[in-house]
């Protein structure tokens, strides 16, 4: 097993590489006041690209940052200048946020070695390492087309889960959201959560120089909500950003074969047919 994480220091000595892709993933949530797209302009590691998950993304859908086709992402990624023959890091500028969903977005089309960046922009700053505003102008790749759906929820699969109890689901939103006390920063979503889900908040993973907990203290998070770490698992959040921040968590104990929940609660908690549950 591979640590899915690298560190700034080995990301810094092989900054340039022809081996190595960086991407920016950087995203914030709606109401923030600014977008990714705006800080990557403001200074980003050198040589990466910005992914914006709002863009390469299925507006068809109705949900926020939905996956794309695989054809669409294909050519996003190519117009990007990404290949999968390269060791690709992505990183985001609140720590470990945004990344993870773009890390099981390139796992999802295929992409054989993909890395989140521990601490992210904010460690890599926070050391003195170098930043740039220049846009890269990338060459063109071609991609051919790829998808594992192993790694992806959708609602009808969810709700074949909640009824057959053959997986459990693990929500990554804060444990008040979880439980309904307070209202869901999206308009029109009820509060609480799906029957039988089981909770670790994402911020409890993190560090406050925003790199990941230690193997042994995500183990602990995830055995004291309860957690079988033998047993299928699916991750959930409000639209599917923090949902991959628990995916990575996972894989870092090994577990690579954990599927996120696309739509997560914008989908399942915006429809007046499914069941919630509030309160633990």
């Amino acid at each position: 097993m591979t640590d899915p994480l690298v560190s700034s220091a080995w990301l810094a000595e092989r900054l340039g590489s022809n081996e190595i892709a960086v991407v920016d993933a950087t995203w914030f949530m709606p109401g923030d006041g600014r977008t990714g797209r705006q800080a990557y302009a403001e200074g980003h590691i050198p040589g990466a690209v910005f992914f914006d998950i709002d863009e390469i993304a299925d507006k068809s859908a109705g949900l926020p940052h939905m996956l794309p086709t695989d054809k669409a992402f294909a050519e996003a990624a190519g117009a990007l200048g990404l290949r999968r023959d390269l060791i690709t890091v992505v990183y985001d500028g609140q720590g470990i946020f945004s990344a993870p969903r773009v890390w099981w977005t390139l796992r999802v089309m295929g992409f054989p070695e993909v890395f989140v960046l521990d601490g992210g922009l904010l460690k890599w700053r926070a050391e003195g390492r170098p930043l740039e505003a220049a846009l890269p102008h990338p060459e063109p790749t071609s991609i051919e087309p790829a998808f594992d759906p192993s790694l992806v929820r959708d609602l009808e699969s969810v709700r074949a889960t909640l009824a057959s109890h053959d997986a459990q689901i693990v929500d990554a939103r804060p444990g008040p959201r979880f439980r309904g006390e307070v209202p869901e920063p999206r308009a029109g979503l009820r509060g609480g959560h799906m029957p039988g889900a089981l909770n670790v908040p994402f911020g409890g993973l993190i560090n406050a120089d925003g790199a990941m907990k230690s193997a042994d203290d995500l183990r602990a998070a995830f055995k004291a909500a309860g957690v079988d770490l033998d047993s299928p698992l699916v991750t959930s959040c409000g639209s599917g950003v923090s949902a991959a921040v628990l995916a990575l968590a996972l894989a870092r104990l090994g577990r690579e074969d954990v599927a996120v929940y696309d739509g997560s609660w914008t989908e399942w908690g915006g429809r007046a047919d499914t069941p919630v549950v509030t309160g633990a």
